[in-house]
C-alpha cells in the first residue's frame, strides 16, 4: 500500500450533459496513461493508470478531447482517445464515438492558476492534494483531539497532506466540524470523511 500526494485541481467542474447516468458510465483505459489534475498537459500529474483499468467516466469537454474519470483511486483528466467503452458488444474509442455513446458534456471553469493553489468555492470538489496551509483548524479542534485520544495506527512510509486513507482505517468524527481525525504514527491529522484524504497534519 502506498499513499500518494496529489496536486490540487484549481477549478470547478460542472456537469451539463444529460441522458446516460453519468456516474455509471464505465470506460477502459486503452493504454498506460497519465491522469492530470486539469484538462491539459500543463496541469500537474495525478498519477498513471495502467492499460486495461476500469474507469468511471463523468463526461468530456465540449469540442475538446479531455474527459474526467475516476480510475484506480485517482480522479482527474485524460484524453478521450485513450479510453474505450463497450458499444453494441465491441469496444470503441470514446473520442471517435462520443455522439453514439451519448457521453455527457462537462465544463471546466478555472478558478485559480495552474501552478498555484485555489480557494474552493462552495460546492467545488477537492481533487488531489490539499496544501496544509490552506486548512487552519480552529483551536477547539485540537482541544477535542487532546481530550479524545485515539490509539495510533502504525504505518511504514510517508504520510502527507493529500494522501488517501484506505477504506478499512477508522476515522473519528469531530463534533461540529467538517473534518474527522485519525492518529497515524502518533501524529493526529484531519481527514475529509467523504474523500478520505488527509487535509491537515498536526506537527
Amino acid at each position: 500500500m502506498r499513499w500518494i500526494s496529489r496536486p490540487l485541481l484549481a477549478g470547478a467542474v460542472l456537469l451539463t450533459g444529460a441522458g446516460l447516468a453519468q456516474a455509471d458510465m464505465m470506460a477502459t483505459t486503452a493504454t498506460d496513461l497519465t491522469v492530470y489534475s486539469g484538462p491539459g498537459t500543463e496541469y500537474p500529474s495525478v498519477g498513471v493508470a495502467t492499460r486495461g483499468s476500469s474507469a468511471a467516466l463523468d463526461g468530456c469537454l465540449d469540442g475538446q478531447s479531455w474527459c474526467r474519470i475516476d480510475v484506480n483511486g485517482m480522479r482527474g483528466w485524460v484524453f478521450a482517445q485513450e479510453l474505450t467503452v463497450d458499444y453494441n458488444g465491441a469496444p470503441v474509442v470514446v473520442q471517435e464515438r462520443r455522439v453514439d455513446l451519448g457521453v455527457p458534456v462537462v465544463s471546466y471553469e478555472q478558478t485559480g492558476s495552474v501552478t498555484g493553489l485555489a480557494d474552493p468555492a462552495p460546492g467545488d470538489e477537492l481533487i488531489g492534494k490539499v496544501d496544509g496551509a490552506a486548512i487552519v483548524p480552529p483551536p477547539e479542534v485540537l482541544t477535542y483531539i487532546e481530550r479524545t485520544p485515539l490509539d495510533t495506527v502504525p504505518y511504514e512510509g510517508e504520510v502527507a497532506v493529500g494522501a488517501t486513507l484506505p477504506g478499512d482505517m477508522v476515522i473519528t468524527e469531530v463534533p461540529n466540524y467538517q473534518y474527522s481525525y485519525v492518529r497515524i504514527n502518533d501524529r493526529p491529522m484531519l481527514v475529509d470523511p467523504q474523500s478520505r484524504r488527509i487535509v491537515y497534519v498536526y506537527e
